[in-house]
């Protein structure tokens, strides 16, 4: 994942909101959000088989960007998407959970790791020091350190803030922050080690490019009466909607996972039995 607000006790009804942009090579496989056996809910990188953003049913919620390190890049090391279910499904606390996944920070490539409940949340990193507990209040994370200045960051930040001040229920304005697809001015772009029309392309909110782009945007709402809301919705290589996943549950209800309110429209990929994906003809459900 490559951008990720969070808005922490900003908002008069809901305690936690996380909305969020994954972008990916367009090649690689991956499935819409489902509920895992495990218990959460979350996409699939059907190449590596971890996640870049989870919620379980208790309500504990992570989510991990990439640090854009060109220099320290090892294809060789393990997957970081391994990183969010460990956290999300772990009995240790948020701050413990993340204190465990900086004990195998130096396997993996750069990252970012956020994770929360609805009264505490915080961040790790290994390019970082030490974990961190996220203060009330609006935090912004790309491919750099949280809070960046990056200006995709600031400008997502800056919209999901007035959004949450506002006390908007509805989440179309979240959707379209991260729907920006505006570029940063040169003399604005951060340098990482990238090529400069690299450089160019990443700098959007919502990247459309034939090789890499926004994969899907996601937003994770908390509300303050236990309930939480899920909305995903997934794109084409030309910035068109393929399918919108949405999940409504209670936080820590004892159900089986069919108990939720569920509407799922994956356009050419109905829902098996267990929410996963199956291959199938092109469909609209």
């Amino acid at each position: 994942m490559c951008l990720a607000v969070v808005a922490l006790d900003a908002h008069p009804r809901y305690r936690v909101v996380v909305a969020a942009n994954r972008d990916e090579f367009h090649a690689r496989a991956t499935s819409p959000a489902h509920w895992w056996p495990q218990r959460i809910l979350a996409g699939r990188d059907l190449v590596a088989g971890g996640t870049w953003l989870a919620v379980s049913r208790t309500g504990r919620y992570a989510f991990l960007t990439n640090v854009r390190d060109p220099s320290r890049n090892d294809p060789s090391a393990p997957s970081r998407g391994s990183l969010v279910p460990a956290v999300v499904t772990t009995s240790a606390g948020v701050v413990d959970a993340l204190e465990d996944a900086r004990i195998d920070r130096a396997r993996h490539n750069g990252f970012n790791l956020v994770a929360g409940e609805a009264d505490v949340a915080a961040w790790t990193s290994n390019r970082a020091g030490e974990v961190r507990t996220l203060a009330p209040g609006v935090h912004g994370l790309s491919n750099a350190a949280l809070d960046s200045d990056w200006p995709k960051v600031v400008r997502t930040r800056s919209a999901v803030a007035r959004w949450a001040e506002r006390g908007d229920d509805g989440f179309e304005p979240l959707f379209d922050a991260l729907a920006d697809r505006a570029i940063a001015r040169d003399e604005a772009l951060p340098r990482t080690g990238v090529a400069p029309e690299w450089e160019r392309l990443l700098s959007a909110a919502f990247i459309v490019d034939p090789r890499y782009g926004t994969r899907s945007s996601t937003v994770v709402a908390i509300g303050r009466d236990g309930e939480v809301q899920f909305v995903e919705r997934s794109f084409a290589p030309d910035g068109s909607a393929t399918g919108e996943v949405r999940e409504r549950f209670a936080v820590a209800q004892a159900q089986r996972d069919d108990d939720s309110e569920r509407d799922i429209a994956w356009w050419g990929m109905p829902a098996s039995s267990n929410g996963a994906p199956t291959a199938a003809k092109p469909k609209r459900s």
